[in-house]
């Protein structure tokens, strides 16, 4: 299977278990999705892979969904819940990345024993996530808290109407200002710049198709009745 397949079948499937999430939940699911999306967008970052669309080759990281999923919860708080809702989440993401970090640096300090076979495969990947979560949270905190306040905007401007703008107006804005932040502290110095360059015209890229996707689940969550809340 292609990766540009493969792609879109991750994107509809995070989508799907976020509104599974909510139905089953509540608000407390989309708040716990928070806390794990974070984490886990920060760890799949790591991963770079290559797509092909219409015959251009470009280069982006795997964690471009898992994040952009965050968008979208954000934004059905704040359309359901209201702003300090919106809020909350926000903070609840930025405290559960900020642990991970700490915590998974004392897990590779600790001498493994000689049959050990899983502490190479941890250092590889939670040695370099104090530079990802260092670019992560600036990037998380900045964007996140701006993308609450211009749905909020919009949503005034228009009296609460038109949520598919409002969604990704919002997020189109946001993740601009995220992937300006994110990459150059992220990916500088690791990476040639021919690659830091592609990975943030294809992570941009990437997160207005994420944008575009997520719109129909907006108004599937609008309209969810919890089963429990």
């Amino acid at each position: 299977m292609s990766n540009e397949i493969l792609w879109l079948i991750f994107a509809l499937v995070n989508f799907s278990l976020i509104a599974l999430s909510y139905k089953l939940f509540g608000k407390t699911g989309l708040f716990a999705w928070i806390a794990m999306g974070t984490i886990l967008a920060n760890i799949q970052v790591t991963k770079t892979i290559d797509f092909n669309f219409f015959g251009i080759h470009l280069v982006a990281t795997l964690g471009n969904i898992m994040y952009g999923t965050l968008f979208l919860v954000t934004d059905s708080l704040s359309e359901k819940y209201g702003i300090k809702d919106a809020k909350r989440a926000v903070y609840i993401g930025f405290f559960s990345l900020l642990a991970t970090v700490v915590i998974m640096q004392f897990s590779i300090w600790f001498i493994p024993n000689i049959d050990d076979y899983a502490n190479d495969s941890l250092i590889t990947i939670f040695s370099i996530l104090p530079r990802i979560a260092l670019a992560s949270m600036s990037a998380y905190i900045v964007s996140q808290l701006f993308d609450v306040y211009i749905f909020q905007k919009i949503k005034k401007a228009t009296k609460g109407k038109y949520l598919w703008l409002r969604n990704n107006g919002s997020t189109l804005l946001s993740q601009l200002i995220d992937t300006s932040i994110f990459v150059p502290i992220a990916f500088i110095g690791i990476y040639e710049f021919e690659i830091v360059k592609s990975i943030f015209i294809t992570t941009y890229i990437i997160k207005i198709i994420v944008a575009a996707l997520d719109t129909p689940f907006i108004y599937l969550i609008k309209r969810i009745k919890p089963l429990q809340d």
